[in-house]
């Protein structure tokens, strides 16, 4: 089973910072994407707002 979110240990893997600016980076792709603060960040979305390829996250990522 594949995943749909990412969380702020995966983009803190991806990214090489640390786990305060990971979860502020996803706070700020929240509001940019006019997300509520209960609602995920998709694998998907996060890779558009970074300009990363799809299939790398997802590498990193599983």
């Amino acid at each position: 089973m594949n995943r749909l979110c990412i969380y702020p240990k995966d983009v803190s893997i991806i990214t090489g910072k640390g786990l305060r600016w990971s979860q502020r980076l996803l706070r700020n792709i929240k509001f940019a994407l006019n997300k509520s603060e209960h609602q995920y960040v998709t694998i998907s979305e996060f890779a558009d707002y970074m300009g990363i390829e799809l299939h790398l996250i997802v590498a990193v990522c599983k």
